[in-house]
Order: C-alpha cells, then structure tokens, then sequence
C-alpha cells in the first residue's frame, strides 16, 4: 500500500487497518478516532477511542516517528507506538520509543521551576516562577552583554534533540556561546570523514548493499541505530553479508558473518592492512568474481592524488601509476602477519575481509561512530583508514555505498537569519586545539582555571557533565566556585547529578512535550519530522486557547523553543540590542513569535512541501502537525558528479563538477593542512598507536585496558532514570572479564574487583564472559546514577544515595543505598526488585583529549585487582591534584595555534556555529 504521504509500504511493515492486525501503527486516515480494546478491562471486551497525535522520541538522535495515543474520554496520554508515514523509522521503534511513557508519568519528574537557597549543593531549592526566573536570568545575561562580557554566557548541550533553533538563537544573540558534548562521544571519527569529504559523519546505504563493515556495536546502541538496524537486517536477508570490528562480542557481533575482536586502538593497523591488499592485487590483475580489487577510474577522477604527488614526489612522472606505485610502497608493511601480531587477530582476517569488499565494490558501505575512533589516540586516523577502503572500491556516494551525511539530512531555516558571530570564545576553542572538530567541553573546568576566567550564566541543556564527562570532580569543583560560574541554570526534565550544584532547575518537556524539528542520515533519502506537545494540540483542537505550552503540559513543564523566546525578550526588551527582532512576530510587531508563526515560517522554506500539503487541503504547518514527517525530494547519489556552472572543480573532460566541500573539491587522500599544522606524517590515512597498545601494559602485573565505551541497549541516560520498564532490563555494569584472566587476576565470577585507573579507583562486580578480548576488561558507560539526597539529585529506582567524603583535592564516595521497593503513585515501585544501580566508573577517568581531534580518548589503562577487605559495592575514590597533573601531560602532545597565515584553525574546517573569517585571525 501507499502511506498518506508519499512513503512507498515497500520500504517498511504495512499499516494496520484494525487492532486486530499485526503491523505498525494505523493509517493517518483512522488517527482522528482509533478503536481498540481496553487491555486493562480484560476478559471484558470494552472498546477505547483515541485520537492518535504525531511527535517525535526525544530519547536519542535518530528522530524516530512516534504516534502519542490519546483517550478520548479521559484526555490521557495510553501509551506511545511508532509513527507508520515516518520515512526514517517508518513504523518502527526500538524499547526507548514506547518507554517515553514512562517518562511522561514519572512520579519523580520536576514539575515547577526551583531555585537554590542554600550554598551551591547543598540540595536546597523552593519553588519560583516562570516570570521570575526569566527576569533574573535575562537580566544578568543583558548586564554581561551591556558590559562587553559576552564570552561569559554558554550554553552547554548533551543531544541536541533539535536542528537549527538553538544554534540560531545563538547567532542573535551574537556570541560564540555554543558548547557541546561532542568531544567526549564521537569528535575523533568526525575529524576522519571531515578530512576526506567534508562531512563529519557516514550515511551507509544499507538496503542496496552487499557487504557491510561497522566498527563497534551499532544495532542496539547509540543514537541513529533503530532505523538503520532495520534496513541492516533487512539487506541481510536479502543475501547482504556483515562483518563487526568489536573488542566485545555486542548483541550486533553476534548477527555477523565475521566478528573480529582486535586489541584497542589497532583497527586502522587492520583497515590499512585490506587496503594493502587490494592494492597488491589490483597491481597483479586479480579478478575476484569478475570484479576488480580497486575502481581505478574512480580513485583516477575523485581523489586529490595531483596534489599529492606535487607536494611530495615533485621530480617524478607525476602519472597516477606513480600514485599507485608509491600508495603500496606506503602501505606495504601491513602484511597480514604484521596485522595478526598488531591486532592480536587470527591470520586470514585481512585476506577474508579484503575478499568480501572486493565482491561487493562499490556496495560496500560501512559506519564508525565511537569505540575504535572514540576510544584511542589517533582515534581519527581510523575512520580516515576506513573511508580509505571506500575510495579505492569507488563505494563513496553510491547506491550501496557510503554518503556524506548532509546528502541524506534536510535541516529547514526561517526565512531570514542573524549573521554570522564576529567572536571567538577560548573557554570552547582554546589555541591549543586547533583542529578539534567540536568545542573542547570536557575540559572547561582545567580551561578556566588555566586562562583564570569565568561564566557569568551557565546553561546545562539535557546534559549531566558531573556524571558523563571523565573527571567529574572537578566538574563538582569549578560548580562550587562562584568566581567559575556566576549561575548556573540546568535545563533538564529530571533530576540529574550536575542538577544538584545548579542556581535554578527548569523542568523541560520530554518528546510529547515540545517543539521541534529534526531530520538524520538514516537511509539514503532526506526527511523531516516535527516534534510538537500533544496535550497543547489537543487544547487546540478541543477550542481552547493555549498561549503558553506549559499550560497544557504536565505542570509547570515547559519547552525550549518558546523559553528561549521569551528569554531573548527579557535580555532585549526595548529591541535596542538587536537581539529580539529574530523573535518578533511578522503578523503582530513588537510582539514575540509564536509557535505556529516560526513554524510555519519553517515548513514554508521545505522544497515539495506546500504542494504536498496542499494535495491534503493544508498548508506546510497544517500537514506537519497532522503527519509529523515529510519525504523531502531527494538529491541522489553521486551529487558530487553534477556538471555545475559556478563553484565546484574543473573536470580533466573541460566540464565544472559539484565535487566535494574539501578545498580541491576532490576526496582528500592527502591533507596537507595535517603537515602545515604541525602533524607531521599525518597527512594520509595512516596507523598511530594507541595510549593503550599492548606494549604499555605489564599484564603479570594486573595492568588491563578499560573498555568503557559501549551502552546497554535500553539506556536513555539523561532523558529519563525512571523510565521502569528499561531500568528493569539494565540497571548495572558489571565488569567484563575473560575466563583466561579472571584466574590470572585471581578474581572470581560474581565477585568484587577494584580497577585503579592513574587518578582514582572503583570496585566494581566482575562478570566472566568469552565476550571480549584476553587482556581487555569491559565496563558500560551511562549506567551508576547516584545523588546527594534522598529527594533531590536522582530517581530512586535508578540511582544510589551516596556519601561523599573530601579531603582536599581527594573524593571518597560509598553507596549508603541503592535501588528497591519504595510507596509512590506509581504501583510499580513497590515492585522494584533490584538493588544494584552500576558504578559512576567515569568519575575516575583522566582526561585525555587527543591533540588533533580534541576527543577524549576513553579507553583507560588501568590495574585490576581483587577488592579489599574494606572495599564495598560501588566505592570510588578520586585525586582532582593527579587529574590536573595527567591533564597537562596530554597538553604538551598539541601544537597550538597560530597556524598558517596566522589562523586559529584552518579557514574550511567546520565549527556548529561558524564565525566571519576574519574571527579565525590571531591578533
């Protein structure tokens, strides 16, 4: 059948027409009143009608469609299911989608804006209102600006959740203000693609596919995954093969064809390995299928080797079989036997994986988020070494193959914009990261005390930095000093641990609740969906007039969209900042705009979008509110060979061609800004070692790599620690330790370990398993919530209460309480059956950020030993002096700015909010 707006059923589960059919959710035509069978009255068979609104999961990045069920008698939101016409998610959601729910009737929520009233953590805060929240906080952000203090307002933000807005925001109010979690999640894989084609992330077309490589756990984790696990499975029932580069064996690992558990650090050892490969066999003419080792007219077309070849071999032919020729020589060492000992591999696997990509050639596609790239020094040269692979097969922007994610990502703008930011702000981009990819945020603590500045008005958006970040007690540290951070404002729909040490607490909607849009590289196609608050369409719908969203959410729960409005009028009142006039109503001047009024601005600016609408009788906004998605027209594969009049590059045939956005507008084999900056040797794809190759460890002696960066699959982390039926199937993190070295450890399965990480330790509770590596030990972030209080800082189900005993620079923290049956509104707390809530194992992380990247490389070496006699379940001990000390270790790896012409980075690199150019200029 044919979805209502133009999503082909082909591509996902057909709609369902009754209750009774198995499928995804009903068709758009049978929202306005859908039948189905009360669950809870059962054996009675009583009928409820509901109106079905569409909004969007706020529970990750993937922007999955979701479809909020509203009784029609008792106007409550039932329960949440996927949204059918939803072109990336299409029907389909993973456990978090439904789970929103949960968070919807967390009895724990913040429901009222709170401000503290006593010293900063102690947990003390009384209720206060919208109005005069607004008028303090806009108040001393306009004091800031008046006074030239611009640099003194950030906002910090975990997952957006949102494209466009904020960012925009930003730009109006015309500081570089923007900060983000980037660089302790994926910064270092985003550096490889930028370096090659401009775009920091992959868009692999798995459906047309034939062989398919992912570094890490992707099915079940991590943000854009449940619309690509269904393409994924969906392809390998139609013959597509996978191969998983994982230490652990991850519930994806186990659908593959080839698991290969390499060592920490060597997977580009392993990728350059294949490309060594296939290059040999392309030298020797060998057909495998028919097919060729390499595309040579593509690598020939698309790729800057010229440029290389000038810079580098300046009295040679300068032909593109010297390019090849010096290409092997290059790569010539990584034998199959050099990446076997490297990697800690079987033999064969280069030969096996190299066979597989050479069948598939240009349907070979692959994805790197974290793990490889996220965890280790150098992280960034293993997605260059991975996009390596794809060059040489031509499997760059075709069906099948790997696109640059803006190909597959439609992001919608008001009509008019601010322009750009004419400041640099160095508490985000300090001199000695040029290069980072994204603001050095994990680091602002050591930044502040380092260039002895401040914040005046901190914003923590969806974003708990005391519990995610390594190093969080110097995060408790910088929150404490009122001479760091003037205020202190956390956005959150829940309590959090960096709540506690927050001035003001302001309760945020969660995915039923709110305004937005968002679009994601999920398949090759573009798309949008809305995000909207269903009680306030309900309202609306039902004839009543809703001015604020808060008067219709849950409490006093409010959305960003309209906040952050209403704030930039109380920064500019009058209008004589400049700043308001971004927000003004173009039907009503000298108002604030609304909801529809942007929106509707928005979905005018969408190609295809009004004529689709109009088919319907609506116009753009009528048809989002009503469908929550839309299919936008999309540019193709191979984009990049477009014939173009202006921009682009001249083609050897005489034609203009779109190319890429890399300063040849080919795909960057050679980078010479890598060399120009001070990296020598790190031009082409290449292999660094790790901080935690096997040659650093003394493994008699206990000495183990930390693998910290992987998440069970249900977590939602900073949305919800109460979403009930996800805590019920991952509430703990036990250590992952292999048979050989739990006897070489001498631990026991069941038991406590301490893991001593360089500034700390954690006990933790060891698990033996054959699914991971000899010599790794294994740890799940994002699990170990723990608060201060018994009422404020965390959910009861979810978090321990802790002790925290401090010493100077030293932290002790013993869980005084964990999980279990507790009275609430909510009958189910009395069935909480668990006890155990995971360890904070990121509390005793250094940071380590690596110096071209600015990622923060996770994986930690560490000494793992049986737990003391006087250790307990979930202790963590922690020394802010040695976390300083390991810091500036890492800073003497960096080589700071100015660079070429006396820039702060180079002028094509990205940044989420970019500056004039002139701003990249060093006084």
């Amino acid at each position: 059948m044919s979805n209502t707006n133009g999503t082909n059923g082909a591509n996902g589960p057909a709609t369902r027409t009754s209750p009774w059919e198995l499928g995804v959710g009903p068709p758009p035509e049978r929202w306005d009143d859908w039948t189905e069978l009360d669950a809870n009255a059962w054996p009675k068979k009583v009928e409820r009608h509901y109106s079905l609104v569409p909004t969007i999961c706020f529970n990750c990045e993937s922007a999955c469609g979701l479809l909020a069920y509203v009784d029609k008698e008792t106007g409550r939101t039932q329960k949440f299911e996927g949204n059918p016409v939803h072109p990336g998610s299409r029907g389909r959601t993973c456990a978090k989608g439904p789970a929103t729910i949960n968070q919807v009737e967390d009895t724990e929520r913040i429901l009222t804006p709170l401000r503290r009233v006593g010293p900063r953590g102690s947990g003390q805060f009384e209720p206060v209102t919208w109005d005069e929240a607004l008028d303090d906080i806009g108040g001393r952000i306009r004091k800031a600006f008046l006074e030239e203090r611009q640099d003194e307002v950030v906002y910090h933000v975990g997952r957006p959740g949102e494209d466009n807005f904020v960012l925009r925001m930003l730009q109006a109010w015309g500081i570089d203000g923007h900060n983000s979690h980037t660089n302790v999640c994926s910064a270092s894989a985003r550096v490889g693609y930028t370096l090659w084609f401009h775009a920091d992330r992959p868009s692999p077309d798995y459906s047309e596919a034939k062989f398919a490589l992912l570094l890490s756990a992707h099915l079940e984790t991590g943000h854009y995954f449940n619309p690509h696990a269904q393409r994924i499975m969906s392809a390998k029932e139609g013959g597509m093969r996978l191969a998983v580069i994982d230490t652990r064996l991850s519930n994806t690992a186990s659908h593959a064809d080839h698991w290969i558990s390499s060592w920490p650090g060597t997977e580009a050892a392993l990728l350059l390995g294949i490309a060594r490969e296939l290059l040999e066999r392309d030298a020797n003419g060998t057909l495998l299928d028919g097919k060729p080792a390499i595309d040579r007219e593509y690598v020939r077309t698309w790729t800057n080797w010229k440029q290389y070849l000038d810079d580098t071999d300046a009295d040679g032919p300068g032909t593109f079989e010297r390019f090849l020729e010096l290409t092997r020589a290059m790569y010539a060492r990584y034998t199959d036997d050099f990446v076997a000992t490297e990697c800690r591999i079987p033999a064969g696997t280069v030969t096996a994986l190299a066979d597989e990509i050479q069948r598939a050639g240009s349907r070979f596609t692959s994805h790197l988020w974290r793990n490889a790239a996220s965890g280790n020094l150098g992280g960034w040269q293993i997605a260059r070494s991975l996009v390596f692979l794809h060059v040489l097969t031509g499997s760059v922007g075709t069906p099948g193959g790997v696109n640059p994610n803006g190909w597959d990502k439609f992001v919608p703008t008001p009509s008019e914009n601010p322009p750009k930011i004419s400041r640099w702000n160095e508490r985000h981009w300090p001199r000695e990261y040029p290069l980072a990819h994204y603001e050095m945020s994990f680091i602002l603590p050591h930044l502040l005390e380092r260039q002895d500045s401040r914040i005046d008005v901190y914003f923590t958006r969806v974003y708990n930095p005391v519990w995610t970040n390594p190093d969080g007690c110097t995060w408790i540290e910088m929150l404490e000093d009122e001479n760091r951070i003037g205020c202190h404002v956390a956005l959150t729909p829940i309590w959090s641990e960096t709540a506690q040490w927050a001035d003001y607490v302001l309760p945020m909607g969660v995915a039923s609740e709110r305004h937005d849009v968002m679009s994601q590289e999920t398949h090759a196609g573009s798309w949008i969906g809305f995000r909207q608050p269903v009680n306030r369409v309900m309202d609306e719908r039902n004839g009543k007039r809703v001015n604020r969203t808060y008067d219709s959410n849950p409490g006093q729960v409010w959305e960003e969209s309209e906040f952050w409005i209403d704030l930039t009028w109380r920064i500019d009142p009058d209008g004589s900042l400049g700043i308001a006039k971004w927000f003004e109503s173009k039907q009503r001047p000298g108002q604030p705009v609304t909801m529809d009024e942007y929106f509707g601005d928005v979905f005018s600016n969408v190609p295809g979008l009004a004529e689709r609408a109009a088919e319907h009788q609506l116009d753009p906004l009528g048809y989002m509110r009503k469908f929550g998605a839309f299919d936008v027209p999309y540019a193709g594969q191979r984009r990049f060979a477009d014939v173009v009049e202006k921009g682009g590059f001249e083609a050897e045939d005489g034609t203009r061609r779109r190319g890429f956005g890399t300063p040849t507008g080919r795909l960057e084999f050679w980078v010479p800004d890598m060399e120009a900056w001070g990296h020598e040797g790190a031009g082409v794809p290449g292999y660094i070692q790790s901080h935690v190759h096997h040659s650093h460890l003394d493994e008699p002696a206990g000495d183990r790599v930390l693998l910290p960066t992987f998440r069970l699959p249900t977590l939602i982390h900073t949305r919800s620690g109460n979403a009930k039926w996800l805590q019920e199937i991952s509430h703990t993190n036990p250590l992952w330790v292999h048979p050989k070295d739990l006897e070489l450890l001498g631990l026991t399965d069941g038991g406590l370990a301490r893991v001593a990480t360089r500034i700390g330790h954690f006990v933790v509770r060891v698990w033996e398993t054959e699914g991971i590596h000899p010599g790794i030990v294994g740890c799940s972030h994002h699990v170990g919530r723990w608060r201060k209080f018994q009422d404020v800082g965390g959910q009861k189900r979810a978090s321990s209460m802790v002790e925290i005993v401090r010493d100077g620079t030293t932290f002790g923290f013993r869980q005084k309480g964990g999980a279990g049956p507790s009275s609430s509104p909510d009958p189910d707390s009395e069935r909480v059956w668990w006890n155990e809530v995971g360890v904070n194992q990121n509390l005793t992380f250094c940071v380590q950020p690596d110096p071209v990247s600015g990622m923060q490389c996770w994986h930690q070496l560490v000494n793992v030993k049986p737990a003391q006699a006087s250790d307990r379940y979930g202790d963590i001990f922690v020394d802010t002096a040695k976390s300083r000390a390991v810091f500036e270790e890492w800073l003497e790896l960096t080589k700071p700015a100015p660079g070429p012409g006396g820039l702060r980075r180079p002028l094509w690199m990205k940044r989420p909010l970019t500056p004039t150019d002139e701003t990249y200029r060093m006084e």
